[in-house]
C-alpha cells in the first residue's frame, strides 16, 4: 500500500501545481522517512542516490538536451516563425481554413526545428491568434489549432521528450535482455525513437489539416476565406528565403541522426551552430539577445535535469516499497497479455495528458515502462 500511496501522493502534488522536481523528490523523501520510522522501508535504497545523480550528470546522451534547448530558444529569439507564418498565411490565406492550415504547417516546422512545446505555443499564439480572430475565425478553432500545433514539438523529432525517454528505454531494454540470458544485448537508441516517431508525427499533422478543412467546409463561418490581393501574394524568392533556412537546419540535424552519421549529441551541436548562423544571417544576433538565450537555456536545462534527479529519488523509494513488483503483477494479471498492457498504458497517458504537462507525463512513462520491460522482456 505504501508504494500505491506514494504514487498517488506524487500525482496529487503535481495536480496542485507544485514544481515537478521538488514534488517528486519531496514525496519520495517524505515516504522514505515514514517508511524508515515504521520499519517498512530499508534506507539502504537511498545510498544509490549519489550514483544516480552522477550518472545523470555524466550521461553523454543527455548532453543533447541543453543543445536542443539552445537551438530552440535561439530560433525563437531570432523570430524565424514570423517569416514562416507570414509566408504561409499569404499562400493559404485565400482558402477556407487557410490560416489554420498555415498555423499547423508552421507548427510542424517549428517543432522539427526547436523540439520545445512552450516556445512554439507562445510564439504561435502571439503571432497568429490576433490575426485569426480579426479575420473572423471562431475562438474555439483558432485557439485549438494553435495549441494542437504546439504539441507537435513532443513527437516530431528532434524532441527533448524522446531524448529523455531514449535514455530510460535503452537501460530498461538492456536489463530485460540480460534477465533473459542475452549477454550481448541490443540497444534502443534515441535515433530509433526519432525514426519511429517521424511517421506518426506527420500523420498527426495530416489529421489536424483534415479536421480544419472539414470544419471550414461544414461551418464556413468558423474559418472564412480571406481575399488576398495579387501584390500581397508571396513571391518565389520570399518563400524560399522563409522556408529553406529552417528546412536545411532540420535536414542537417535529423538527417545526420537517422542516417547514423552523428549521435544525437553531435547533431544537437550542429543544430545549435545552425541556429546561430541563421540568427547572424537575419542580423538579429547581438550581445543582449545572446545573454537572454543563454539565460533561458540554463533555466530550462536546469529544470529538466532537476526533474530527472527528482524522478531518480522517487523511483528508488518506489522500488524500496516494492512498487516494481506491484506494477509487474498488475500488468501480468491484465487480460490480453502484452496488447492489453499497452492499451492500458496508452489510456493512462491519454487521461493524464489532460491535466499534466509533458515532462510529468515523461515521468509517468518512465515509471511504467521500466516495469513493462521487466514483465514482457521478449516483446
Amino acid at each position: 500500500m505504501m508504494a500505491l500511496l506514494l504514487f498517488l501522493t506524487a500525482i496529487i502534488i503535481l495536480l496542485a501545481g507544485f514544481p515537478v522536481a521538488f514534488s517528486l523528490a519531496g514525496a519520495g523523501l517524505l515516504f522514505a522517512l515514514i517508511g524508515t520510522l515504521s520499519g517498512s522501508f530499508d534506507p539502504v535504497f537511498l545510498e544509490a542516490v549519489p550514483n544516480r545523480i552522477f550518472s545523470i550528470m555524466t550521461n553523454e546522451v543527455l548532453v543533447a538536451v541543453p543543445l536542443f534547448v539552445f537551438m530552440g530558444v535561439m530560433l525563437e529569439k531570432a523570430r524565424i516563425a514570423d517569416n514562416l507564418l507570414d509566408s504561409m498565411a499569404s499562400l493559404f490565406g485565400s482558402l477556407r481554413g487557410g490560416l489554420g492550415i498555415s498555423v499547423t504547417l508552421v507548427g510542424m516546422l517549428m517543432a522539427a526545428s526547436t523540439g520545445i512545446v512552450g516556445a512554439t505555443v507562445v510564439t504561435m499564439g502571439l503571432l497568429s491568434l490576433p490575426t485569426m480572430l480579426k479575420r473572423g475565425y471562431s475562438p474555439q478553432l483558432a485557439t485549438g489549432a494553435i495549441c494542437a500545433a504546439g504539441t507537435l514539438g513532443q513527437i516530431i523529432p528532434p524532441s527533448i521528450v524522446l531524448v529523455l525517454l531514449g535514455d530510460v528505454m535503452s537501460s530498461a531494454y538492456q536489463q530485460s535482455q540480460l534477465d533473459m540470458g542475452i549477454f550481448s544485448p541490443e540497444t534502443v537508441s534515441v535515433g530509433d525513437l526519432f525514426l519511429g516517431a517521424l511517421i506518426p508525427g506527420l500523420l498527426l499533422v495530416a489529421a489536424y489539416i483534415l479536421y480544419i478543412t472539414g470544419v471550414a467546409f461544414f461551418k464556413p463561418g468558423s474559418a472564412p476565406a480571406h481575399h488576398i490581393e495579387e501584390d500581397e501574394r508571396p513571391s518565389l524568392s520570399r518563400l524560399c528565403l522563409a522556408l529553406l533556412p529552417p528546412l536545411i537546419l532540420i535536414g542537417l540535424v535529423l538527417g545526420s541522426i537517422l542516417t547514423g552519421k552523428a549521435t544525437p549529441t553531435e547533431a544537437a551541436s550542429v543544430g545549435a551552430m545552425g541556429a546561430i548562423m541563421l540568427s547572424l544571417c537575419k542580423r538579429s544576433l547581438n550581445l543582449k539577445m545572446l545573454r537572454e538565450v543563454m539565460r533561458d537555456t540554463t533555466r530550462i536545462s536546469s529544470m529538466v535535469f532537476m526533474i530527472l534527479i527528482g524522478a531518480a529519488i522517487f523511483s528508488l523509494v518506489f522500488r524500496g516499497f516494492g512498487g516494481d513488483d506491484l506494477v509487474r503483477e498488475f500488468l501480468h494479471e491484465l487480460p490480453g497479455g502484452v496488447v492489453g498492457a499497452v492499451i492500458l498504458v496508452m489510456l493512462v497517458m491519454f487521461f493524464l495528458g489532460f491535466f499534466l504537462d509533458f515532462i510529468e507525463i515523461t515521468f509517468v512513462v518512465m515509471t511504467w515502462y521500466g516495469s513493462f520491460c521487466m514483465n514482457y522482456p521478449a516483446e
